[in-house]
């Protein structure tokens, strides 16, 4: 069976996921430098970025944790860490990324061995990022002369006063070729989305959004107005559309909630979204389906009453038709 092709605004919400794009010819390596105290908020808000970008494309990236001792590393908020290995010359050979955890405190102290090093991964054509005051030590081993770059506020005197030619800005994050810095974890997340997003597509950054970037509960409805330019008639009818998933509105009454014809309602939805109302209405709910049966943890008898659906095997068919297998095959993503 052909598979149907999602329109207008709904098809970014969907071919994210579907991993059609083609694979990179190699996987993008990256490695995190633990130093002592180093912002566990930040490394993780970075890590999980690249790790949830691995799980809706699987192997884009791959990621490994270095400690500038063989023993283990403590982080800011107490808890040790054991990273893979420690950092030397062979293993920045392997790298794409290599990320300089820091954290407020951090002691903004680096050894002659640990500058050599960097200096070396600049040379070799590795990319540099700088977490919290990460920034310093790149800026300490003279890497951020003519970079402009985000660091913690109470950090910016010092790497101002290491790194005269540096442009440092009060910026949450900033890329800047192949320097990458970002003074919180907040910033550091938004850094590393830029990032994949400069090596691969706003699809997938988008798909990482849906997952991490939102404060509410996982449970969240998708909001399909968002990211789709419409009039302000239109834009209302999908919100009524949103709002109605589980009893799906027939157009008639659509319209006149909307204070439009039929006909009128037909013609907004063909010029401004290419598509019928019936089949954005579907597209909204299939869409749906497939959040609730990634996401949570509900039974597929649930996610098809929550959507509108009037049986198993209506609910199957058009879930076929648009992602090319049963429900009953999706993955589930619930952590």
């Amino acid at each position: 069976m052909e598979r149907r092709q999602f329109s207008g605004g709904m098809k970014g919400k969907n071919l994210r996921y579907l991993n059609e794009t083609s694979q990179p010819a190699s996987v993008i390596r990256v490695g995190f430098l633990l130093l002592e105290h180093f912002s566990l908020p930040a490394f993780t808000q970075t890590l999980d970025t690249v790790v949830t970008a691995n799980l809706l494309r699987p192997d884009l990236f791959a990621t490994r944790t270095f400690g500038c001792d063989d023993g283990e590393v403590i982080s800011d908020l107490g808890l040790v860490i054991r990273p893979d290995a420690r950092l030397d010359a062979p293993a920045l050979q392997g790298l794409d990324l290599l990320v300089i955890c820091g954290g407020f405190r951090t002691e903004l102290k680096a050894s002659e061995h640990l500058i050599q090093l960097l200096r070396s991964a600049a040379e070799q054509g590795v990319s540099l990022a700088g977490l919290w005051n990460g920034a310093w030590f790149l800026g300490r081993a003279g890497l951020l002369q003519g970079y402009r770059c985000a660091i913690h506020p109470e950090h910016r005197p010092a790497l101002a006063e290491v790194s005269k030619a540096t442009d440092v800005t009060s910026e949450p994050y900033v890329i800047d070729r192949d320097r990458l810095t970002a003074s919180s974890p907040s910033g550091a997340f938004h850094m590393a989305l830029d990032w994949i997003k400069s090596l691969h597509d706003k699809a997938l950054v988008e798909g990482i959004e849906d997952i991490l970037a939102f404060e509410e509960s996982r449970y969240r409805r998708i909001k399909p107005t968002e990211n789709i330019s419409v009039s302000a008639p239109l834009r209302e009818v999908v919100k009524l559309m949103d709002a109605n998933l589980e009893e799906p509105l027939e157009l008639d009454q659509l319209a006149v909630y909307a204070g439009r014809s039929r006909r009128q309602l037909e013609r907004l939805f063909k010029e401004q979204l290419g598509t019928t109302p019936q089949r954005y209405y579907m597209e909204l709910r299939v869409t749906e389906a497939r959040r609730l049966l990634q996401h949570t943890e509900l039974s597929q008898v649930e996610v098809l009453v929550a959507c509108g659906f009037v049986s198993p095997s209506h609910f199957s068919k058009c879930y076929s038709s648009y992602f090319g297998y049963r429900p009953s095959k999706e993955k589930r993503l619930v952590k």
